[in-house]
């Protein structure tokens, strides 16, 4: 079992000065939370048991790039900030390399015991496939599984394809015929969920090859391996201090990270160790700042959404609400297409939260995130974080979204009995850090039925 403790004396329990593994350091704690996670319902759908592969040598090595750190980037307007690094794994820059890890080790353990195959399937804006390609070809290299019994098949939107990372998985001509990027040609991004259930349903329906398929997309996946960030919050940073009032920042579309970030809180307290309850500063931008509205007015009938006029030089502006940009080139812009969940059912869980622990929710635009994008370099200097030289080269705006809302919340005072921010950096990666997955290594279809039709192909049996 994982020893989660603090000491008074931070000599005694000093802070990590190089990548931690947070998964492979806290994994016996992990898998002892499993059982609250599983699956109930009388759903027919296929999943793993929460079981996770034995960790042995090859396991570490698979764990190894789920790691964390926290960075002291000094104060704002007398508030502390602090920086919470959960995109260290050069395979993804972003946070989801936690959740996906555990899935496939997950999938493992379920090969491992059945010697049946799995192929999971991811609908994601981007960044969950790019994380669970990065886990099944992290899972074959370490060789606890073979190639055919472990595949993955990711549905993604026209308008993120340039986040896409080619990887083995295209470079190998057979593992690019077993794990297919299919892309989704739609005006609305969201269509992704809606296309990937009607797909999971076909295939259930008739099976085209001797798998399981795996529908991965559930709250609690996530929040099995994000409550590894309380973990680690908790013996370096301060959440063992209840005399402090911590805002979480976050930019977010679900908020499966800070959901996550609570379920590791709850277990802490589960364990009868003391803890601080954190508060939260939710980020949205405008196109689907629904968890903000939802904050404001316990319901996504945008009540609180601002009006905005345009000024003689084309920039619209407002002055009736603190939590939406003050300023913006466009009131219904998309700032980060990653983010582009509507009415997101996790929004009545996170508002309670906010309700009971403090905090509160802010929405940002482009114009405010340029604004103070030489400012969020400076804040940086001091960690491995960079951010490009020109913002155009940014593919990731997650972290810029979340540092922009956290100063902005400070400056209008909409964060109350707060000691100190920190700011979960869920992701950041620009152009030049990875190579895209070339034209030929993606499959456009405009249903779900095409891809039926693909993997009806003999050669995609």
């Amino acid at each position: 079992m994982a020893v989660i403790k603090k000491n008074m004396d931070v000599l005694e329990n000093p802070r990590p000065q190089i990548p931690f593994p947070v998964i492979e350091h806290y994994y016996d704690l992990i898998v002892s939370s499993a059982s609250a996670y599983q699956v109930s319902g009388s759903d027919e759908s296929f999943e793993p048991s929460m079981r996770l592969a034995e960790l042995d040598s090859r396991m570490r090595s698979f764990l190894s790039v789920a790691t964390a750190q926290f960075f002291e980037l000094g104060k704002y307007r007398d508030m502390p900030l602090r920086l919470f690094d959960l995109r260290q794994n050069a395979g993804t820059q972003t946070t989801k390399t936690f959740a996906s890890t555990l899935i496939v080790a997950r999938a493992i353990r379920h090969i491992q015991e059945t010697g049946e195959n799995v192929l999971l399937f991811s609908p994601s804006s981007g960044n969950k496939a790019i994380a669970l390609r990065d886990a099944v070809l992290r899972a074959v290299q370490t060789k606890l599984v073979h190639r055919e019994q472990l595949r993955i098949i990711t549905l993604t939107p026209a308008q993120t394809v340039s986040k896409l990372r080619k990887t083995e998985l295209y470079d190998d001509p057979g593992l690019r015929i077993l794990n297919p990027v299919f892309v989704l040609d739609t005006e609305s991004p969201e269509a992704v969920k809606v296309v990937g259930q009607r797909f999971k349903e076909l295939f259930n329906h008739s099976p085209l090859m001797d798998s399981k398929l795996w529908h991965s997309l559930r709250l609690e996946n996530y929040r099995f391996s994000d409550q590894a960030r309380a973990f680690f919050d908790f013996e370096y940073g301060d959440a063992w201090n209840t005399d402090r009032k911590t805002a979480h920042v976050h930019a977010v579309s679900s908020a499966y990270g800070l959901l996550g970030y609570c379920s590791g809180i709850e277990e802490l307290k589960r364990q009868r160790t003391q803890v601080s309850s954190p508060a939260f500063l939710l980020v949205q931008h405008l196109a689907t700042g629904d968890m903000v509205l939802h904050l404001l007015d316990g319901n996504f009938e945008r009540g609180s959404f601002p009006r905005y006029t345009q000024t003689v030089n084309g920039l619209w502006e407002q002055s009736e609400s603190a939590h939406f940009p003050a300023t913006t080139w466009d009131p219904d812009e998309v700032l980060e297409p990653t983010f582009y969940t509507h009415l997101p059912p996790t929004a009545v869980e996170m508002t309670a939260l906010v309700k009971a622990n403090g905090g509160s929710g802010i929405v940002v635009s482009l114009h405010e995130c340029m604004q103070r994008y030489a400012e969020c370099v400076q804040l940086l200097a001091n960690t491995p974080v960079r951010l490009p030289n020109d913002p155009r080269d940014l593919k990731e705006w997650s972290l810029v979204m979340a540092m922009t809302g956290c100063l902005n919340a400070i400056d209008r005072k909409l964060l109350k009995g707060i000691d100190g921010c920190t700011i979960h950096a869920s992701g950041s990666y620009c152009r030049g850090e990875y190579e895209a997955i070339p034209a030929d290594g993606l499959t456009v279809i405009g249903s779900a039925e095409e891809m039926m039709d693909w993997f009806r192909s003999p050669v995609h049996l």
